[in-house]
């Protein structure tokens, strides 16, 4: 991969849920049922961990692991397994609801209480959160900041998914894909591939599982090229091809879920082994070299 620059970085990113926690199941398995699912969650973020330390031992990747609050609350030893290897915790919110769905004090109470639960069990300040389905707007964005966070990472250009949220982000605040909301909140966008006037979703999730590991590749050398930085996001149950199977489930949903599962491990260690020249980087050590006036 000689053709980027070696300053080239990679944000890889993790969103800490299970498999019946998605937004494509809610209808068959609601919040009420999710106490007697069956947990995998930890067996499966120890595989990534695991593989991350096997990239590199003496200076594995580090990434940022947005955590589920719901799953912090049953699992504080594993979100203390993931700052322990190094790596960024932070939030994914508490419930996993849309925030755009969701009323305003309601909204605020989960993203205090998840910050203030992942900090009780770590020790360490949380800096970053993601929103449940990338659902954001310029609102979500103020109230995420006065929860006192540093940072967001919800922002997907992708548009023809109708959960993402769309802003409008000021292209000369910028700095690589780091953009400056306010003079102490700052967006951290998922990564696409722009081809002319068209926006493809390129950033990982089932897009990483459905496009060829090559192609796939060629884009995100395509993102370095113009970006200097890619940011990638997938979940622990995306690696699990033994997951119960939610029959009751839309046809398409399941499409989407359980495709390719048997072979997303094995992808997403020839990807970072293709890029193992790049400085991999957790979203605040990512902000805290590019940005001015973080502490």
């Amino acid at each position: 991969m000689n053709s980027r620059s070696p300053a080239s970085s990679i944000l890889l990113t993790i969103d800490v849920e299970d498999w019946f926690q998605v937004e494509n199941f809610k209808q068959c398995l609601p919040f009420s049922s999710w106490a007697g699912c069956e947990l995998r969650v930890e067996k499966n973020t120890h595989h990534i961990l695991d593989l991350l330390d096997s990239i590199n031992p003496t200076n594995s990747p580090k990434a940022t692991f947005f955590v589920l609050g719901w799953i912090a609350q049953r699992l504080p030893h594993l979100v203390r397994e993931i700052q322990n290897r190094g790596h960024e915790v932070a939030s994914h919110g508490y419930y996993h609801r849309l925030c755009r769905k969701e009323p305003v004090e309601d909204l605020k109470r989960d993203l205090i209480n998840s910050k203030k639960l992942l900090e009780d069990i770590t020790g360490f300040p949380v800096y970053g959160y993601r929103a449940p389905s990338f659902s954001i707007n310029h609102d979500i964005l103020r109230m995420i900041e006065e929860c006192r966070y540093l940072y967001d990472s919800s922002f997907n250009s992708f548009g023809l998914n109708k959960r993402y949220g769309q802003v409008e982000l000021d292209s000369n605040s910028r700095n690589n894909i780091a953009c400056k909301v306010s003079d102490t909140f700052y967006e951290l966008p998922i990564s696409n591939l722009r081809l002319g006037k068209y926006e493809l979703p390129w950033g990982g999730g089932g897009y990483f599982r459905l496009i060829p590991l090559l192609l796939f590749k060629k884009g995100v050398q395509a993102i370095l090229r113009r970006n200097g930085t890619y940011l990638f996001y997938l979940h622990p149950w995306e690696i699990d091809a033994r997951q119960p199977v939610v029959s009751e489930a839309p046809m398409f949903y399941k499409f989407r879920h359980y495709a390719n599962l048997n072979k997303t491990l094995y992808k997403l260690s020839s990807f970072i082994e293709s890029f193992k020249d790049c400085n991999f980087f957790t979203c605040n050590q990512y902000l805290k070299r590019n940005s001015e006036h973080i502490l």
